[in-house]
């Protein structure tokens, strides 16, 4: 059960607090709706007024969002930091995949890590289910996409970092972006795939074994493989434009 009753007190500011607990814990996730008042009011134990002093203050404090046509939804925490001009750099601005990868092998590193180190018997449960959806996935870089960007999501909220786990949520649509991206390019390398599966296997294994510095390291052999292909990728465009700029000038003579 996601809602505990609430203890005696000041009941609408205990609501708040258990709340806060789901959202910053990352149990209540961005965007989620929460149930109809009446249920939540009796899931928790507590009066409907109660529970709307609760919410106007969450919602006054930016944690939920009411929307047009009803409801009560979770807010990011992080979201109006990236946004969607963030995602078009991959296709405007040179280099701004590689700058990227850079960014996720310090960040991602650190989450297997703590991963490794912290998970609970639930964390790998999830992180287990969401390996065998990557493993079992059909050849398309797209589905194959959102499954990887979950495995490293699942990865990240086992680190039971507060902060990681918020800055990871807010880059799900920038990491799925990213990662189809990569992905796109990494397959026309001949068995990248394998290859790829079988560096998340790589973490996948330190982190059910417990082993902090195996994960963080197999997090980094991972990305410094995608590093390693795009650095390769923009130079063979490269040359590809500059042969055949040299190819028109030959045809005119």
């Amino acid at each position: 059960m996601t809602f505990e009753k609430i203890k005696q007190g000041k009941i609408a500011d205990n609501i708040v607090e258990h709340l806060e607990e789901l959202v910053y814990g990352g149990v209540l996730e961005p965007g989620e709706k929460l149930p109809p008042e009446r249920d939540l009011a009796e899931e928790l134990g507590v009066s409907r007024p109660s529970l709307r002093e609760a919410l106007y203050k969450m919602e006054t404090n930016g944690l939920f969002q009411s929307r047009q046509g009803g409801g009560t939804y979770v807010r990011s925490i992080v979201e109006p930091v990236f946004t969607d001009p963030l995602i078009d750099m991959f296709s405007s601005r040179p280099g701004a995949a590689e700058d990227y990868v850079e960014f996720r092998k310090s960040l991602e590193g650190v989450a297997a890590y703590y991963a490794a180190l912290r998970s609970t018997e639930a964390d790998r449960e999830i992180i287990s289910e969401r390996f065998k959806a990557m493993e079992q996935a059909p050849e398309d870089p797209e589905i194959e996409a959102e499954f990887d960007a979950a495995f490293h999501l699942s990865i990240a909220e086992a680190a039971h970092n507060v902060f990681l786990l918020h800055i990871m949520r807010g880059l799900f649509n920038l990491l799925r972006t990213g990662v189809f991206y990569n992905r796109s390019k990494l397959y026309v390398r001949k068995g990248a795939r394998d290859a790829l599966l079988n560096q998340h296997k790589a973490m996948y294994d330190a982190i059910m074994e417990g082993d902090p510095d195996t994960a963080q390291n197999a997090a980094h052999t991972h990305l410094d493989y995608v590093l390693e292909f795009l650095y390769e990728f923009g130079r063979a465009e490269v040359r590809e434009d500059v042969s055949r700029r040299r190819l028109k000038r030959f045809k005119q003579g």
